[in-house]
């Protein structure tokens, strides 16, 4: 059996495609958020993943959910994901869609985490050095992590640059071992 995440993007490069085709990127980006978003409330979840349920009924709950907020084509993939019982899949698939959007349009996905939410000004300004030291457009999602004590971290693909105070501390305390073992 294939891996979830493996399926979610075989799901999001055929919708790219077909999205491409049809001159419609944000469009479907849109669309696979809000049925993503939908399908993961609690009471559409537990209605639509019933097994007791028919198959039939459980697809026109999804249409009834779906109808009037999301184009035909996503309903459609919203329904074939269901009825192969990987409707859970339907967040991955937004998700790896995005970044294949990203990818087409050179934008680069930057974590920012820092130890408090970060002000306008604060966000403005990392994503400027970000962009800067990517030499790419940045879409920069933030995450709070109290852990830090101070600071933040950017995570850009596989590089990662730690300038929090937990950072900090934990190189100083490898300094200060490393000298001592040494003598």
């Amino acid at each position: 059996m294939a891996r979830p995440i493996t399926a979610a993007r075989r799901y999001a490069e055929a919708a790219f495609e077909l999205a491409r085709r049809d001159d419609a990127l944000d469009r479907w980006a849109a669309d696979l958020q809000a049925a993503a978003d939908v399908v993961a409330l609690p009471e559409v979840e537990q209605t639509l993943d019933n097994p007791a349920l028919p198959l039939v009924e459980r697809r026109a709950g999804l249409d009834r959910v779906l109808d009037g907020r999301v184009q035909a084509p996503v309903r459609k993939l919203a329904g074939l994901l269901l009825e192969r019982a990987r409707l859970s899949l339907l967040p991955k698939v937004a998700a790896e869609y995005r970044r294949l959007l990203n990818t087409h349009r050179g934008i680069v996905t930057a974590i920012v985490t820092s130890a408090a939410p970060l002000t306008d000004e604060e966000t403005a300004a990392v994503r400027a050095r970000v962009e800067q030291m990517a030499g790419a457009k940045v879409e920069l999602q933030a995450q709070v992590d109290p852990d830090l004590l101070g600071g933040l971290t950017v995570q850009v693909g596989d590089r990662f640059l730690d300038a929090s105070v937990r950072g900090r501390l934990e190189r100083l305390r490898a300094e200060l071992l490393a000298g001592t073992r040494a003598r």
